[in-house]
């Protein structure tokens, strides 16, 4: 299966980014890995129809993304740096899904919690229900990535719900972790680019 391109360094310079710019390059990131996931899904033969459920899987997943950078972001900042940069990614990824499903759904009707709303709601429920499971060095553990599985199991249909488990749990979720890792690394990281060839030197003047 062909890797997802994730450009993830900061283009100007190396000096550090505010937890909020950090955020926003990060959300955009765990954006294109959710809909990387959904898109190997329906190649794998999963029925995830464009409308209501595209969205329920695609809100899974980015709560789910959202909480594996929480618990990377706390072994890597301090609990006030986390806490802004958890606080901007998921107001910026809220953000972003509203967007896209406000574009292809229309804004809920007059009364009803808008999409960004939602997303929140969901957040802030399963940010209960994940923090139970355990996370280490080699990322979530096998509850944590299970428990995913089963609230997607939930949404697909009958005749999907005896194999997607393993197809989150064994494909999925590791091509996920291994997008997100990168994406944090480079996006954290303080080293600087590689010069880029001058003009001249590309075309041999």
């Amino acid at each position: 299966m062909a890797k997802l391109r994730i450009k993830s360094q900061w283009f100007h310079d190396s000096a550090a980014k505010t937890p909020q710019q950090n955020a926003s390059a990060m959300a955009f990131i765990t954006w294109r890995v959710a809909q990387n996931m959904l898109k190997q899904m329906r190649s794998a033969r999963f029925d995830i129809e464009v409308g209501p459920q595209y969205f329920d899987f695609t809100r899974e997943v980015l709560v789910f993304l959202t909480q594996v950078l929480d618990r990377m972001a706390h072994a890597r900042m301090v609990d006030a740096e986390r806490g802004e940069f958890m606080t901007a990614l998921v107001q910026r990824v809220a953000q972003i899904l509203q967007d896209n499903e406000d574009g292809l759904m229309g804004e809920p009707a007059a009364g009803q919690a808008s999409h960004y709303e939602q997303f929140i709601d969901l957040f802030n429920e399963l940010s209960e229900h994940y923090a139970d499971f355990g996370f280490d060095a080699k990322g979530p553990d096998f509850a944590f990535v299970r428990y995913l599985g089963h609230r997607i199991e939930a949404l697909m249909p009958q005749k999907d719900q005896r194999w997607v488990v393993d197809q989150i749990m064994a494909s999925e979720v590791p091509d996920a972790l291994d997008m997100i890792q990168r994406g944090m690394d480079g996006v954290l990281s303080t080293e600087p680019r590689p010069a880029r060839a001058s003009r001249a030197a590309n075309t041999g003047d």
